[in-house]
């Protein structure tokens, strides 16, 4: 006869017991999933790192190789190979990494002049000429 009360007239003590853990352990749950919802602090954010605008320029004829620094994570660099001349791209380069733009010239040759230009005031020009010629393009920007 289970749940049946004993033969002295007293009472099942442990299942009261068990109740009480259980209703203590779902409110000890209930506050924390509460506290998580109705925790208003904000977390900080990170830091946004300060850029600058860079626009990097490549003009001339031939085929051409372009490598030039822009935002990353990685800090690597974008490649374009055989990339169509006249070539723009404007881009955000992080204040303290210095912007360079590089051109390889391919097997035919030709002729390519880069530009370098920072919040659009011009900063370096640089020219490749012949088989494999290569220039390059670089300014400092200030540190943040």
């Amino acid at each position: 006869m289970a749940g049946a009360e004993p033969a002295d007239g007293s009472k099942d003590t442990g299942s009261r017991a068990g109740i009480a853990i259980a209703a203590a352990v779902l409110l000890a749950c209930g506050g924390l999933v509460g506290y998580g919802i109705l925790n208003t602090e904000e977390k900080p954010k990170p830091r946004a790192v300060p850029t600058a605008e860079v626009t990097y320029e490549v003009t001339g004829e031939g085929t051409v190789e372009i490598s030039y620094l822009a935002r990353s994570e990685s800090g690597s660099a974008t490649v374009v190979k055989d990339a169509a001349l006249p070539w723009k791209k404007t881009v955000r380069v992080p204040l303290g990494k210095d912007p360079t733009v590089a051109i390889v010239l391919g097997e035919k040759g030709g002729q390519a002049a880069c530009t370098l230009a920072v919040h659009d005031a011009h900063v370096q020009r640089a020219t490749a000429s012949g088989t494999y010629g290569r220039a390059t393009c670089s300014a400092p920007l200030p540190r943040p």
